[in-house]
């Protein structure tokens, strides 16, 4: 606990510098804001926003941003020779020593190193009265808008401490007007009856109270109706409310007024269509040397026409003989930009007569061919030397359909403490922009919603890498938008084959279960010394590892060693086994996010799976141990079900406080086992970041071995984001979480296995700080863990370790979560 004290030496440090530093003397640092409506605090954030001036920026409760701009000089030199008349020692010393030039070199580094600080950092509020009477006037204006018309605003200014003040601000809302009579002149018969077909569904109600946003949402809902029905040329200007409070300001008479065009409106509809499907401004004159129609589409080429009309015609809405409709047109725009085959998409109208209209649709295709090269060079403690080469081929519109096909291959040479090694592998996917199912399955879901085929496959060879596995993958998923804020994939085929091909390397990895096998052969028989560990000796090792095993005696002698050497064979069968995954998915997501710049939404992911039920179902052989296989491979026979929600909250200034909590399991069927790459693990830079990856739990299981995975896992985060100066940014985070074992198996070991609710108490608590720079395009993260509480500990398991040394670096790019 004692090292601790290093991290919080800064704070200290920033703590006794000064923030009134730069203040002058007739000036008043604003250290507090207070809004008093009807003679209440209140702290609402709608208020807030309406301040003209907000005391400084503050993160853990001090203005760190503030404190970074007074250790720089606002009144500092700005050019060299200002510089040089104020340090003029040591400018002459520089210039005498070396020269001019060098002189004035060094003055612009410090006058850059000067002007860091200050733009860097933020400036001290001061209080301003212009700003002040501004922000009175702005309350005024917002509680009018409310309804409350004889709002009265005073402000007061003090001073509570040496060169700081605070503003209090007093509202007295007084009595809220109300919505009395509406009345509606609408001069367009066509605008009128669209009108009273949905004034049920107005924003504006009698008795309701007078707010400015209702009659916002009223302009913008009849907007969206007329254009939606057809009417074209109608926009906002032709709307206006008048409202009338002479008589009696708490009473409102509203006259909801929409004027007639001088051309009288009309419902219009889409006469024609054209599709450009290779529009390029340079180009915008040429003769379209192609041409088709489809279900009364034009579509145009300047050579040839390179789409299939039958299948883009599926991501355009806008039909010939059809009424004009804004969200049609809006519709069409983002499923064309969805298709990722198009740079630019433009929907422009022309008008034919009074009531047809011409739709023109340009698309400006991207380039069909895409290559890329990517290299890497890396040093690890694992890895001495390694180079890594990807090289990767996109090619768009592949059948004509706006298909997408991507082949990518990579390899990778290293050097480690084994020896050298390598890794090859390839990828090939292609995605179709709509179901691609038998049987008309795919009219269950609407083109609306933008259905994408994904087709996938994937190889992958390692040499000297673990067990050297071999892994082929292939799959089908499916993929749709039920809504701006929902989305489900479906993942039909989803079938992996996991070889290892170097078993024999197996007690080298793993070298904790070796050792452990040695202390049992010490106990098994003293004269024998079990072979070293190396891959030459795998069979002895094995085959002391069976002898055991079929022992009786000595499991009836030495029952704790035989129960360590039946958990080692479990393991080692897990592992070591080839496995055949053929699993079926199925994922919901809901995320609330308006926008990047959203600070506060929700996020909640579901996916069950199944494994090897149907397959299951149709083998009829089984291996020595009871499990389903084909051609002698066992199949992985699993359910498996994720939940994952996450909260932000935005508290302003740039602090955002952050939720996470997931909930995983894995339940097991006919014997069979789970394979690694399915199971869960803990720890990591996007997990409990106190323990690196894979190195907490089972359980209260003491994590000795490398590689420690469960078939339940719950975790659970609280991360405090706030910005230093600048682009730094920091935050303060706690993890907490397990994962256990249920799979009910035998061999399990007991401190593994979940037992219940009185689990909760072995969940394994880390705290800690980070550091995070943004670049813009991506955010470097270095987050420091501290093991609080230790599940595996006996005794006392609170802050034995939290400290510096059993602290946890973690290296990330972007937010954990």
């Amino acid at each position: 606990m004692k090292k601790l004290s290093f991290f919080f030496l800064l704070v200290v440090l920033f703590s006794s510098c000064s923030t009134i530093k730069y203040v002058k003397e007739n000036e008043l640092l604003l250290a507090k804001n207070t809004v008093y409506i009807d003679s209440v605090k209140s702290s609402s954030e709608n208020i807030s926003e309406l301040l003209m001036q907000r005391p400084n920026a503050k993160a853990l409760g001090m203005p760190l941003s503030l404190h970074f701009y007074n250790l720089g000089n606002p009144e500092a030199p700005k050019t060299p020779s200002e510089w040089g008349k104020k340090h003029q020692k040591t400018y002459n010393f520089i210039s005498d020593v070396f020269s001019e030039k060098q002189s004035i070199s060094v003055a612009k580094t410090f006058i850059g190193f000067n002007n860091w600080f200050l733009t860097s950092g933020q400036a001290p509020v001061i209080i301003d009265d212009k700003k002040t009477a501004r922000t009175v006037d702005n309350l005024k204006t917002y509680y009018q808008t409310e309804g409350y018309f004889r709002a009265k605003v005073t402000s007061k200014k003090d001073s509570i401490d040496k060169k700081k003040g605070e503003i209090s601000y007093h509202i007295i809302k007084g009595n809220p007007s109300l919505i009395d009579t509406i009345k509606t002149i609408i001069t367009s018969p066509v605008l009128d009856s669209l009108y009273q077909s949905t004034k049920n569904k107005s924003h504006l109600k009698s008795g309701d109270q007078y707010k400015d946003n209702n009659f916002i949402k009223e302009a913008n809902r009849l907007v969206k109706l007329f254009r939606n029905k057809g009417v074209y040329h109608f926009n906002e200007n032709y709307i206006s409310f008048e409202i009338d409070t002479l008589k009696n300001y708490e009473k409102s008479n509203v006259d909801v007024e929409i004027s007639e065009r001088s051309i009288p409106f009309q419902i219009q509809k889409i006469k024609k269509v054209n599709v450009y499907t290779d529009f390029a401004y340079n180009r915008r004159n040429s003769k379209h040397r192609d041409t088709t129609n489809y279900e009364g589409i034009d579509f145009y080429a300047l050579r040839k026409l390179k789409y299939n009309p039958k299948y883009l015609s599926q991501s355009i809405f806008i039909k010939p003989n059809t009424v004009y409709s804004d969200s049609l047109r809006n519709l069409t725009r983002l499923h064309l930009r969805g298709l990722k085959n198009f740079k630019a998409t433009s929907i422009r109208y022309d008008e034919l007569s009074e009531n047809e209209l011409e739709a023109n649709i340009f698309l400006t295709p991207i380039e069909k061919y895409t290559l890329g090269f990517e290299s890497e060079l890396s040093r690890s403690n694992i890895r001495n030397f390694d180079v890594s080469l990807k090289f990767s081929l996109t090619n768009r519109n592949t059948f004509k359909g706006a298909e997408i096909f991507k082949f990518s291959t990579f390899g990778s040479y290293f050097n480690s403490n084994n020896g050298p090694g390598w890794e090859i592998g390839s990828d090939i996917s292609l995605e179709v922009p709509r179901f691609m199912a038998p049987f008309g399955l795919h009219k269950l879901v609407p083109k609306r919603m933008f259905p994408r085929t994904k087709f996938y496959s994937g190889i992958g060879f390692q040499k000297n890498i673990g067990l050297d596995k071999q892994n082929i993958s292939v799959g089908i998923d499916y993929k749709w938008n039920f809504n701006e804020k929902k989305s489900i994939q479906l993942e039909l085929l989803n079938t992996q084959y996991i070889r290892n091909l170097n078993v024999n390397n197996y007690f080298s990895i793993y070298n904790s279960q070796y050792r452990r096998l040695d202390q049992v052969a010490e106990i098994y028989d003293p004269s024998y010394t079990l072979p070293d560990n190396n891959a030459s000796n795998f069979n002895g090792i094995v085959a002391f590892m069976r002898d055991v095993l079929l022992d009786t005696s000595f499991a009836s002698s030495n029952p704790d060693e035989y129960k360590s050497v039946l958990n080692i064979a479990n393991r080692f069968n897990i592992i070591t086994s080839d496995f055949l995954i053929p699993e079926i998915a199925y994922g919901y997501i809901y995320n609330n996010q308006q926008s990047i710049k959203d600070q506060s939404f929700s996020f909640f992911r579901f996916r069950v799976a199944n494994s090897g039920n149907f397959m299951g179902l149709l083998s009829n052989k089984t291996n020595g141990l009871g499990q389903k296989t084909v051609f002698q491979i066992p199949i992985a026979q699993y359910f498996k079900a994720d939940i994952e929600y996450k909260k932000y909250w935005d508290l302003g200034d740039n602090n955002v406080l952050a939720h996470r909590t997931f909930l995983g399991a894995i339940f097991t069927y006919n014997n069979s086992d789970v394979p690694f790459s399915r199971s869960y693990f803990a720890g990591g830079s996007n997990d409990i970041r106190a323990w690196r990856t894979y190195d907490l739990g089972p359980g209260t299981r003491s994590p000795i071995l490398e590689y420690n995975i469960g078939s339940l896992k719950f975790l659970t985060s609280f991360e405090y984001r706030f910005n230093v100066f600048g682009s730094l940014k920091s935050a303060l985070f706690v993890d907490a979480g397990n994962i256990w074992d249920i799979t009910n198996s035998e061999l399990a070991d007991p401190a593994a296995k979940f037992n219940g609710f009185s689990s909760i108490k072995d969940m394994a608590v880390g705290a800690g700080f980070g550091l995070r720079y943004d670049f813009k395009f991506l955010i470097a993260r270095l987050d420091l863990g501290f093991k609080a509480h230790e599940p595996y500990l006996t005794g006392n398991r609170w802050f034995r370790n939290f400290n510096f040394s059993n602290s946890v670096l973690n290296i990330g790019i972007n937010y954990p979560f």
